[in-house]
């Protein structure tokens, strides 16, 4: 059995759909699972109305408008005649209204984000799942809220491993007979049964959830790139497509923030031996990259940016030495925030620091901190790293630009530069 995700970009409108359909008929008689985000811009949507409701204004214009969307591509596939889908989306979307105007501050923003932006996925596989069925793909439709078990962290939740993969095996195992069963990415749900969602663009690590529980012969995961590459095509020119990748490669390119895979996909599958496929829906036969357990000598280096990155610097106010209790004090109040440091750099009077630019807690941590430490920061900054350096990609790189931070290790260079 086989797993493939599709993002919201390979289902972003009819054709994509349709796409997506051929995709799954060029690869039956496989068993697959497939797993499927929200459709288009579908979860930045939903994102917008629930801000909305925050703010306490009328949502209905855009509610109005996202169902829209929705109703003309099931329009579109040839699906308006089906009276139980047009029931479900009716369904869905009041359930997504009633969700808006009961918005309570009790509740907290996080527990009715995973409430509201997870429904964006449950209207995209009824919709999916219906075609199939209609263009003549026996598929089945699993509720991912009822197999993927977390904890109550909600838009972060950590998998509860054990009950996870034993509810996966026991619901796939009574739909072996559907050659296709259809789940969505990003959901899931605590002890309680309220819904949970594991991270922005976590759908990749649903995939990688359902593979290593079925013990998956692959996971592929469906883009619209041609592959891993190693560096954006849309900031960097004269990008190469990685053929193979160590899954130990693979997986420090998503620490240090590239986006083609989800950072917590890859330890999951590596463990278990699982091959990973990155490939193009536009071009699906073209061979894409394999992420696997190998050795690949002279890997063209990664270049990795991020933008909107603040550089913190903590110095000590009586103009001592930094020591393991100050640099303890700070990671226990990142740690708290759940922040995440993409660099750090330490002297002997002070410790920087470089973030994704939040300015709701870098001020609760300058709060936190600011008895202990002057607190300086910069912010507007972008940060470059390189994986598999050498001199003459550096060089490049930093041409023209005013460097803040640099930091090189034997394998791995970043700077911190102002836009």
């Amino acid at each position: 059995m086989k797993v493939f995700k599709f993002g919201g970009a390979s289902v972003k409108d009819s054709a994509t759909v349709q796409n997506m359909a051929n995709i799954i008929k060029a690869n039956q008689p496989e068993q697959l699972i497939v797993i499927i985000s929200a459709m288009g811009k579908t979860t930045n949507s939903i994102e917008g109305l629930l801000q909305s409701a925050l703010d306490a204004e009328d949502f209905s214009e855009g509610l109005m408008s996202l169902q829209k969307f929705h109703n003309n591509i099931v329009k579109e596939l040839n699906l308006s005649h089906d009276e139980v889908l047009g029931k479900e989306i009716a369904e869905i979307y009041e359930e997504l209204e009633s969700q808006l105007n009961s918005f309570s501050s009790s509740l907290g923003y996080d527990y009715l984000y995973d409430q509201t932006v997870s429904l964006g996925e449950i209207l995209s596989t009824k919709i999916v799942v219906t075609f199939l069925n209609h263009s003549g793909i026996d598929c089945h439709w699993m509720d991912a809220r009822k197999v993927i078990k977390t904890d109550s962290l909600h838009r972060a939740a950590k998998i509860d491993w054990g009950a996870t993969q034993n509810i996966i095996r026991s619901n796939v195992s009574q739909h072996i007979e559907d050659k296709v069963i259809v789940s969505q990415g990003f959901i899931g749900s605590n002890s309680n049964f309220d819904t949970t969602t594991l991270g922005r663009e976590g759908s990749d690590f649903t995939a990688a959830i359902f593979g290593t529980s079925i013990k998956a012969e692959s996971v592929t995961i469906w883009k619209d790139v041609p592959g891993v590459l190693n560096a954006d095509p849309k900031k960097f020119e004269n990008t190469k497509r990685y053929k193979q990748l160590p899954f130990k490669e693979a997986a420090e390119m998503t620490f240090y923030g590239a986006t083609v895979i989800h950072p917590k996909t890859i330890k999951p599958l590596a463990q278990m031996n699982i091959p990973l496929y990155v490939k193009s829906f536009k071009n699906p036969d073209e061979p894409g990259t394999l992420i696997n357990e190998c050795t690949i000598p002279d890997l063209a280096p990664a270049i990795i940016h991020k933008d909107k990155q603040t550089v913190i610097s903590f110095k000590i106010s009586d103009f001592s030495f930094i020591n393991e209790h100050h640099i303890s004090l700070i990671f226990e109040n990142i740690n708290r925030l759940n922040l995440t440091i993409n660099l750090m750099q330490n002297s002997a009077i002070s410790f920087t620091i470089c973030m994704d630019d939040n300015p709701a807690k870098r001020e609760m941590l300058r709060t936190a901190l600011m008895e202990e430490f002057l607190i300086y920061y910069n912010e507007g900054l972008e940060l470059i790293t390189v994986k598999n350096y050498n001199q003459k990609t550096i060089t490049d790189l930093m041409k023209d630009k005013e460097v803040i931070i640099e930091q090189r290790s034997r394998n791995n260079f970043q700077m911190v530069y102002k836009a």
